[in-house]
């Protein structure tokens, strides 16, 4: 049996290995920039356009143009080409791209060395959580001394993400197995027994870092995620602790969307409880009456499987107080039934930030402030990653008129993960904030962006009638608040409002009803 290699200046490339040397040494490559080599060698005999390579290597997916200008530097320089000299990867104005290096091929025994046919990689089934491998992050600095700081990042993704309980973390010794090594992500599924695989690159240029992640499913090879930062160098640990925080805030909610996504056409007979709790944070984050009452039929089919698992009870206790909020439910014994599941959560997993997260909201349903914000506080204090934590803290500090800490810990939660599919709940918190604040015209432009990305979700309606008539377009709030009335279940009262709005003090619920009034509310 035989494959073949090209050669090309002093390179070699070996497509069945995915490995690529120069001047014989293997040359640590992303398999994004190793996929885009393939293909531009494969069709050297023409001009690549940037729509070819984005069907091939991103698999149609939009990116934008420095993503792409960042992977096309990357080939160069791995093959020891330049955007200067472009004596191996020229670019074409306008056109696209092409491989005018010169190539030969190789035909190469395929067929594994003894030593590996003797002891083949042991295939692991993949266990019922969710379950990543962080592989080494490369360094791909000009004079590659930033090995340290590579393997710095690494080793505190792994710990962060570790610290998320419903998460499966390969540990630090595994993982480094496979540094310096150019590796095809499903064969470390296959050997780690792992779905998903975090891989990155560090890049020093002067006095700035670039650090580039991508998540992928490494069952299918497909990306889910990728984002690129860039950062003065500075205080080296700060830049590791800011870059670490933020990789392993966004990987937490594309984690849990893939997941839901994943399992959103199997059959709930087939899904254990893990993959029915993230069915239902699939439904939950859209914040509609029949999204909330999929998400409780779920995580009541998760609770019957595993009465202990304390993700599918912290998120029932949350969803259930959420719905009284809303008016979906009756408020008390929803509430109370919601607190109920959030304290069975917490003594389950008492380092379950979700569990906390529903504690408060019960608390802040009940106008036990104190309380309220102390749980809130405790799931930020148990991950200071996470965004939802600091976005559940954000509206309990709004709704008791903290507004300019409750903006502080918004700020956090979007700069954590900026695009996140909770961002309605994060707006959310500012609107709520700038409203007891009455700056009106600043709830305003909040509230319009919440019912934009949420227009079924009817606690942004009610702020958006009552911020546009404190704000003085009264005949658009009358307008906002008619259409609502229609929909809103059950009738939207000011006797409603009072027992349902969780403004903390009878100031800021009697501000709330006043724009409500001027909108046009009169029972």
């Amino acid at each position: 049996m035989s494959a073949m290699r090209w050669l090309f200046d002093n390179c070699s490339l070996d497509v069945e290995r995915r490995e690529l040397r120069r001047a014989g040494a293997v040359i640590a490559v992303e398999p994004q920039v190793f996929d885009l080599l393939v293909h531009l060698i494969r069709n050297r005999g023409r001009v690549v356009s940037k729509a070819d390579l984005l069907e091939y290597v991103w698999q149609g997916r939009i990116v934008s143009d420095s993503a792409l200008a960042n992977r096309i530097n990357a080939a160069r320089t791995a093959v020891g080409d330049s955007g200067e000299s472009q004596r191996i990867i020229r670019t074409l104005p306008r056109k696209g791209f092409r491989f005018v290096g010169e190539v030969a091929e190789e035909t190469i025994d395929a067929v594994a060395p003894q030593s590996e046919l003797a002891s083949p990689p042991r295939k692991l089934a993949l266990p019922d959580q969710p379950s990543i491998v962080v592989l080494p992050f490369m360094d791909m600095s000009p004079k590659q001394n930033e090995e340290h700081f590579a393997d710095g990042i690494t080793e505190d993704l792994i710990t962060q993400l570790a610290r998320i309980r419903w998460l499966f973390v390969i540990a630090r010794n595994s993982a480094f197995v496979y540094k310096d090594r150019a590796v095809d992500v499903k064969q470390v599924s296959l050997e780690l027994g792992v779905r998903y695989v975090l891989e990155g690159s560090v890049r020093r240029s002067g006095g700035r870092m670039r650090i580039s992640a991508q998540l992928v499913d490494a069952t299918t090879g497909i990306h889910q995620w990728a984002e690129r930062y860039d950062r003065d160098a500075g205080e080296m640990f700060a830049v590791q602790d800011e870059i670490t925080s933020s990789v392993a805030a966004a990987v937490e909610p594309q984690l849990i969307t893939a997941e839901g996504i994943r399992t959103g056409s199997l059959s709930p007979a087939d899904l254990n409880a893990w993959e029915l709790v993230a069915r239902a944070q699939n439904h939950f984050w859209r914040l509609t009456q029949p999204d909330y009452e999929a998400t409780v039929t779920c995580l009541q089919q998760a609770i019957a499987r595993s009465p202990d698992f304390a993700p599918a009870q912290a998120l029932l206790g949350f969803a259930l107080v959420f719905a009284a909020h809303m008016g979906w439910v009756d408020q008390q014994p929803s509430v109370a039934a919601g607190r109920k599941h959030a304290e069975r959560a917490i003594a389950l997993d008492d380092r379950n930030p979700w569990g906390y997260s529903a504690l408060g909201y019960a608390a802040m349903m009940q106008r036990r402030t104190e309380e309220a914000i102390a749980a809130f506080r405790q799931a930020v204090s148990l991950n200071p990653s996470s965004a939802i934590a600091h976005c559940h803290l954000s509206h309990g500090l709004a709704f008791a008129g903290c507004s300019d800490e409750a903006i502080q810990h918004g700020e956090i939660a979007i700069r954590l993960s900026p695009v996140d599919p909770d961002m309605a709940r994060f707006l959310g918190g500012f609107a709520i904030a700038h409203y007891t604040a009455h700056r009106f015209g600043e709830a305003l432009r909040y509230t319009r962006e919440n019912v934009r990305l949420r227009p079924g979700f009817q606690g942004a309606q009610r702020l958006h009638a009552a911020s546009l008539a404190q704000s003085g377009h009264v005949e658009e709030a009358r307008a906002v608040l008619s259409a609502l009335q229609r929909t809103h279940r059950p009738p939207l009262t000011v006797a409603w409002v009072r027992e349902n709005v969780p403004y903390q003090t009878s100031e800021l619920i009697e501000l709330f009803i006043e724009g409500l009034r001027k909108a046009g509310l009169s029972a």
